[in-house]
């Protein structure tokens, strides 16, 4: 048995916010320190097959970590440990922001899935940004994921989003702007054009670069397209496909699925690798694709769907540390069986 499987009981014993926060303090207090270094002799796969190059950067794997596990840039280099092949901190807003009420975030166990309602909760543009200027950077690329703060007008969002760039924009190796989360009242009308034009226009303006945007996937179609139109008018670099949903599939049996906000885990891996695929097929971007990922056939499905990384979040809770190591030595198998002599040669084949 995997020690994190004997120890899974007593963390699922606790409120599912208490048991991150303890992840999070032991993972922070192992960082920078030998036991970081056993890590990475653990976890990490070193094998040239899984690299990519994308966004001007040299990935080590596909595999990385999403937006939410690690909102205040706080333990990036010991996740690198674990075997990720980058880490996307955030969201980030430029306001100082303690979230919605607690509690608001619920496990699904039956399912695989979290549901949560955290509301964009972090301690601010100014803090994380002086937290990653003094930090020690993991030998990842490093994604920062941007978020509008809850009291800003959505006609003053532009403005909100460039400040929390400017306060990080010498740390980050690429940019996600964040108009998709369903917890934040009003952000979702953000992925229209005119709004879309004016944030990331103001965002291109600031100098940044690169940068992506990440979708819902509770998005139509053709709101899809008319936001990939803007994406190529603005000569944008990529995107990241799915947030969370706050559809219910019938599929699912826990009594948590009653609670609000966005759902991620197993249920929505099939519709984001869907979008993921609807994306690719209409874009030259480069696609991240997230949602649903706990095995190396899910993720290399992505990967063949079109996306050239793969983030994962969920997973961790359910799965736990060795999920990136376990994913990349499947993903090896995977490419062997099928003859890619890399990652980067099976993205988009199925498309």
């Amino acid at each position: 048995m995997r020690l994190y499987d004997a120890m899974k009981p007593a963390l699922f014993a606790l409120p599912p916010e208490t048991a991150h926060r303890a992840t999070h303090s032991l993972l922070r207090a192992v960082q920078h320190t030998r036991v970081e270094d056993a890590l990475a002799c653990r976890y990490a796969v070193d094998d040239a097959r899984l690299g990519v190059n994308v966004l001007g950067e040299s990935f080590p794997n596909p595999i990385g970590v999403a937006a939410g596990f690690d909102k205040n840039a706080e333990i990036p280099s010991v996740l690198a440990a674990l075997g990720f092949g980058h880490v996307e901190v955030g969201g980030v807003t430029a306001e100082r922001q303690p979230g919605n009420p607690r509690p608001r975030m619920f496990r699904l166990p039956e399912d695989e899935a979290i549901i949560n309602r955290m509301g964009f909760n972090n301690h601010g543009a100014d803090a994380v940004g002086e937290r990653l200027n003094a930090g020690e950077f993991p030998d990842v690329p490093v994604g920062i994921n941007i978020g509008k703060s809850k009291s800003t007008p959505l006609e003053e969002a532009a403005e909100d989003y460039r400040y929390t760039y400017e306060r990080v924009a010498d740390a980050g190796d690429y940019f996600v702007v964040n108009v998709s989360s369903p917890n934040t009242p009003g952000l979702r009308e953000l992925q229209n054009r005119e709004a879309l034009e004016r944030i990331l226009g103001a965002l291109r303006g600031a100098g940044a670069s690169p940068l992506l945007v990440k979708f819902s996937p509770d998005l139509p179609e053709p709101a899809i397209e008319e936001a990939l139109a803007v994406i190529d008018d603005l000569d944008l670099d990529g995107v990241v496909a799915t947030n969370t949903t706050t559809e219910r599939p019938a599929s699912l049996r826990s009594p948590n699925q009653a609670e609000r906000g966005g759902l991620s885990g197993k249920p929505i891996e099939n519709r984001a690798t869907k979008m993921i695929r609807f994306v690719a097929r209409r874009t030259d971007v480069p696609v991240i694709g997230v949602g649903g990922v706990s095995d190396a056939e899910g993720a290399y499905e992505k990967i063949r769907a079109g996306a050239s990384l793969v983030q994962l979040y969920t997973a961790l809770v359910y799965e736990g540390p060795s999920v990136a190591r376990d994913i990349n030595r499947g993903l090896l198998d995977l490419l062997e069986r099928d003859g890619f002599d890399s990652a980067e040669a099976a993205v988009g084949v199925d498309l």
